[in-house]
């Protein structure tokens, strides 16, 4: 889908439509410029609510507010054209009743433009999927690893390790596969336990630490940029940019310290009049 033969945005059969037939290559994206770089090379653009951590500073995504994911998602959009442009529904936002996940992910939608939205979600939370498919809202799911839990898990923690885990993140899976869900990403589970579930479902599965036998795979860019000192077991650094940006600011901060900066290609002459 992302070889540049695209002649418009990318849509939520389209995505649906490549489980078995080809591998669905997604990353996340929080501002028009990246958005921009990363559009012509993915199917998937997730607006996640990893952006509390990721750009803002946070220790958890919990702290992650509607108004922040909307702000994010709406300079996605302007920077992309091509990409299926998916948004977080952030922690609080959508649990306390299938209306209120109406409400959210129907101002998500309108003020941004994206054409779906993302929900962490087990087995008590899929009736509300279905209540939002069945109201035109497209839902990509999240199974296993959920960061919006870490409080309950006591932090970021693999799972499907043992019997009963695998069992319920299994359950998960089907439950929201049942209940209309056009793609699940499936976050930090063994690697049988994901080839399992990818054959098991008919929504595409999305992996995030979950082996190359999903039907896709999703990375938080800055990871894979290397922009953070310490990256997951599950992230594949194809970048350096954390060295990079370090040396360019203290190749900077010399040239301003030795007058060197600005020099005179970067300085405006007064024009003389004829």
């Amino acid at each position: 889908m992302s070889k540049h033969t695209a002649t418009k945005r990318i849509t939520v059969p389209d995505i649906r439509a490549l489980k078995g037939r080809e591998k669905i290559v997604c990353l996340t994206a929080y501002t028009a410029p990246v958005a921009a770089l990363l559009d012509s090379h993915v199917d998937l653009l997730l607006v996640g609510d990893s952006v509390g951590m990721v750009v803002h500073g946070l220790p958890t995504p919990t702290g992650v507010t509607l108004e922040m994911m909307i702000m994010h998602g709406q300079a996605v959009m302007r920077g992309s054209s091509h990409a299926l442009v998916v948004i977080d529904l952030p922690f609080g936002s959508f649990e306390a009743s299938p209306e209120q996940a109406f409400t959210s992910a129907v101002r998500v939608m309108q003020e941004t433009g994206c054409q779906a939205v993302k929900i962490e979600a087990g087995v008590a939370l899929a009736g509300t999927i279905e209540f939002l498919v069945q109201r035109g809202v497209p839902v990509m799911g999240h199974v296993g690893l959920r960061p919006q839990a870490v409080h309950i898990d006591g932090g970021f923690k693999a799972k499907g390790r043992s019997d009963d885990e695998r069992s319920r993140v299994m359950a998960e899976a089907r439950a929201v596969d049942a209940a209309g869900c056009f793609a699940i990403v499936l976050e930090g589970v063994a690697e049988s336990l994901a080839a399992e579930i990818t054959a098991n479902v008919a929504a595409p599965i999305i992996g995030i630490g979950a082996s190359p036998h999903c039907d896709g795979q999703i990375l938080v860019t800055d990871d894979m940029l290397g922009t953070f000192e310490w990256t997951p077991k599950f992230v594949r650094r194809y970048a350096d940019l954390r060295t990079t940006i370090d040396d360019a600011a203290a190749r900077y901060a010399a040239d301003v310290r030795a007058a060197t900066f600005p020099g005179e290609a970067e300085v405006y002459r007064f024009k003389q009049k004829n």
